[in-house]
């Protein structure tokens, strides 16, 4: 599908209903959801900038613990969300660099976040334990 803000939505729903078949609590799927939202928002706004292109999203689960694996794959531009220095949470919003506060939310809600560029495609991975 095409990696655009309103494809958010789409995505959502597919993870949701996997998410509702394995009996997810709901506190564990609604961190997941502001994830997707975060993580394809990204893709969408900066992945093929100004172009469109595409993404992939795919839903494993794991045993042992029991999780959830959610996988952003797109052949954007190569970025590493993960590189990024994380925001100084004490500082006033006035003193504050502008971005970065997204996926600091998504690593603090998730057990485990991943990222590799391979075969030219950004995959990025969040597991969440269900």
């Amino acid at each position: 599908m095409n990696a655009t803000v309103e494809n958010i939505t789409r995505v959502t729903a597919f993870v949701d209903e996997e998410l509702e078949a394995l009996g997810c609590p709901m506190k564990a799927q609604m961190q997941i959801d502001i994830a997707i939202d975060e993580l394809f928002g990204n893709i969408a706004h900066y992945a093929y900038n100004p172009e469109v292109g595409p993404a992939t999203v795919r839903v494993e689960v794991v045993e042992d613990p029991l999780s959830v694996v959610v996988s952003f794959i797109d052949k954007g531009v190569p970025y590493d969300p993960l590189s990024r220095e994380d925001p100084d949470v004490e500082l006033s919003l006035e003193e504050r660099r502008i971005g970065g506060l997204g996926i600091y939310m998504v690593k603090k809600s998730m057990d485990e976040i991943s990222y590799e560029y391979k075969d030219g495609q950004n995959i990025l991975r969040i597991r969440k334990k269900i």
